[in-house]
């Protein structure tokens, strides 16, 4: 069973996208690539038990395995050395990447405290969105009584689209709420 997203997407978002942007070549629509969910860790210098729990709850929202993360470099100042766990992170793809959007947009982003819809400027120029979200309870596959510690994650939403404007576009277009400037 298709992703109901990406059914939405192939039935009315992309000949809607291709006719506003007047895009002939079916191929050049914009359309999502990937999905990266990233959890930095920087308590695990201390206790290296935590990238364990967060990697779990991580999983728990992606519904795929995270990679666990290591550091590059070696920090004297922050006592880190080459090799140490840091963060957790993981790349959905295909029906997994609309139906975690799908679940973002919908049921997790409406739960945020004061929320009066995501910043419109967190673009890179490229046709990619960044999101960062304070704690990972808005979800709710999280069980509130078993969360130790409210972490943080960001989520890189990466799109074909050649410029900004396509991708804002892409985005509203699948349910993603910005704010009003």
């Amino acid at each position: 069973m298709a992703a109901r997203l990406r059914e939405r997407y192939q039935r009315e978002i992309a000949p809607t996208l291709a006719k506003e942007f007047d895009i002939t070549n079916p191929m050049a629509v914009p359309k999502l690539e990937k999905i990266v969910i990233n959890m930095g860790l920087g308590e695990a210098i201390a206790n290296s038990k935590i990238v364990d729990t967060a990697a779990a709850e991580l999983g728990t929202i992606a519904g795929q395995k995270p990679v666990v993360t290591r550091a590059k470099k070696s920090i004297a100042s922050f006592k880190l050395r080459a090799g140490m766990p840091i963060g957790s992170m993981v790349t959905l793809r295909g029906d997994r990447m609309y139906e975690f959007l799908d679940r973002l947009v919908s049921i997790a982003l409406p739960r945020v405290r004061d929320f009066r819809g995501v910043s419109p400027k967190s673009f890179d120029g490229r046709g990619n969105y960044t999101l960062g979200i304070r704690e990972q309870l808005i979800f709710p596959e999280i069980d509130f009584n078993k969360v130790d510690k409210t972490r943080g994650m960001n989520i890189s939403i990466v799109t074909t689209a050649r410029n900004d404007e396509q991708a804002r576009a892409l985005l509203k277009a699948l349910g993603m709420p910005f704010r009003q400037q």
